[in-house]
């Protein structure tokens, strides 16, 4: 897309709807498969794995120091925009359970399908200028700022939360889910650059 060009409120309305249910599906593969993963979403994992609280409401929970830093940083539109997609993806998360079930066969493979479904789903909500909150704050703002891409940000928090997922789970399942999150940031790093998709 060239720059300059506007989605519209309908187009917003299903790239949220898409990319918070892709992002959804991605976290049941994950959690079936007893894996985690990074940024606020791995912390809300590791949290619903040592309580046994529910994901979604953890997850939504944990995003709302971030909205302040959303909103200075970044604007109305893009705050406003997160706390929908952070809302829609933690009641799709509550739900989702209860309606599809998932068998994975080995954790190689959830973390690879965790990756890319989930993957294509933040490429949809970033590029309708909204993200999933936390880590995805800081890292949008630091490619908006200083071009950083976004993936590679998120990357490097994320190598810091599995550290902390080693106190939590079985090395095997650590390095496996570090697979999952190589594939997911490597999706974003590569697809979602300012050269070949600004819209405004």
């Amino acid at each position: 897309m060239a720059d300059g060009v506007r989605h519209t409120r309908l187009e917003d309305a299903q790239g949220l709807l898409f990319g918070t249910a892709m992002c959804a599906f991605g976290v049941l593969i994950l959690t079936g498969a007893g894996l985690v993963t990074g940024q606020t979403a791995g912390a809300a994992v590791l949290i619903a794995y040592v309580t046994g609280w529910d994901f979604g409401a953890v997850f939504f929970a944990i995003n709302i120091p971030f909205y302040l830093l959303a909103w200075r940083s970044l604007g109305a539109e893009f705050t406003i925009k997160t706390f929908i997609a952070v809302a829609l993806i933690s009641g799709m998360s509550l739900l989702i359970g209860d309606l599809v079930v998932v068998t994975v066969m080995h954790p190689a493979a959830a973390a690879i399908l965790f990756g890319m479904v989930t993957g294509a789903g933040l490429l949809a909500i970033f590029r309708h200028k909204a993200s999933l909150g936390g880590v995805g704050i800081v890292a949008f703002g630091l490619q908006d700022r200083l071009g950083w891409r976004a993936g590679w940000v998120q990357l490097g928090f994320d190598l810091i939360l599995f550290a902390l997922a080693l106190l939590v789970l079985e090395p095997g399942l650590v390095v496996w889910s570090l697979l999952g999150a190589v594939v997911l940031n490597a999706i974003i790093g590569i697809n979602h650059r300012r050269d070949h998709y600004i819209a405004t």
